[in-house]
């Protein structure tokens, strides 16, 4: 702290301790029984381009490397996790906190959907209201034991996900996107809001890259040149990931076997995850 200071970070540019200290008396403390190693934040800028399935793959691919895994599915008002783990069950809870609900292979889930009496009502909320939600998911559910906790948020930077940057503690964000022109505008959106709340961007991952030919194997890029190696340079971000156009992708998804699909294409953006530092609330 400067021998000058005022005590009105309000008004000060510099970098000191009180400055840290006030930027993270937002993080909010998770529920008392909860035991959380690490958490992940899965973004993106536009809706559509498949981050709910990355969020999916990224928690399966970390469980069949042995960690225990959950996913909280903050996209309150258009949530998709239960649906692609085949889990119809509903959640339940106690006086002690609300409980997890797990899928056939033991990934703790929370989604609004298990809260639901049907999976098809519509949840007709305003932004203060939602972002609340998710926040209790983080206070109020009871996570076990995990090594790693992936948030599938809601796309774009409203107040979902101003809500997790700043309410719980990130030890990075991957950011999923597709290979147009125009997606590369609203990653560099993303890039930069977690840039601005001082959380570590650890990857990006292409969704629908490219196909591949049944015949010959080659790699067909349907939507043109792959752009993500050159936002990835751009911005420093040391992990990509180029993820096909299969319809094995979609069947697993749809069939709620999604942790059945084998890829090794996350595996740079996954070992980032491992490395990055755990953050405390």
């Amino acid at each position: 702290m400067s021998e000058n200071c005022t005590h009105d970070c309000s008004s000060c540019s510099s970098n000191c301790s009180s400055r840290k200290k006030e930027k993270e008396s937002f993080l909010k403390a998770p529920h008392k029984l909860s035991s959380i190693k690490k958490v992940i934040g899965v973004v993106s800028g536009k809706g559509g381009v498949g981050k709910s399935l990355t969020t999916s793959l990224l928690a399966a691919y970390a469980q069949k490397k042995g960690y225990n895994v959950g996913i909280m599915d903050a996209d309150i008002t258009g949530p998709s996790i239960p649906h692609m783990f085949g889990v119809t069950d509903r959640a339940t809870g106690s006086e002690e906190g609300i409980d997890t609900v797990l899928s056939p292979t033991g990934i703790q889930l929370m989604s609004m959907n298990l809260l639901l009496d049907e999976a098809t009502s519509p949840v007709v909320w305003r932004g203060m209201v939602i972002s609340g939600t998710v926040l209790q998911f983080w206070t109020d559910v009871i996570w076990k034991d995990l090594d790693l906790l992936f948030i599938d948020m809601p796309p774009g930077t409203g107040d979902v996900p101003l809500t997790v940057f700043q309410s719980i503690p990130l030890a990075g964000i991957v950011v999923v996107t597709t290979p147009q022109d125009l997606v590369k505008m609203v990653v560099e959106k993303a890039v930069n809001m977690a840039n601005m709340m001082n959380v570590p961007v650890l990857g990006i991952v292409e969704n629908m890259s490219y196909i591949s030919c049944p015949d010959c194997g080659k790699k067909i890029e349907v939507f043109g040149d792959s752009k993500v190696k050159y936002v990835a340079g751009e911005y420093g971000i040391p992990a990509i990931a180029r993820m096909p156009l299969d319809p094995e992708i979609s069947k697993s998804a749809d069939s709620g076997r999604i942790d059945a699909y084998e890829t090794d294409a996350l595996a740079d953006v996954f070992a980032q995850i491992e490395k990055a530092e755990y953050k405390e609330a």
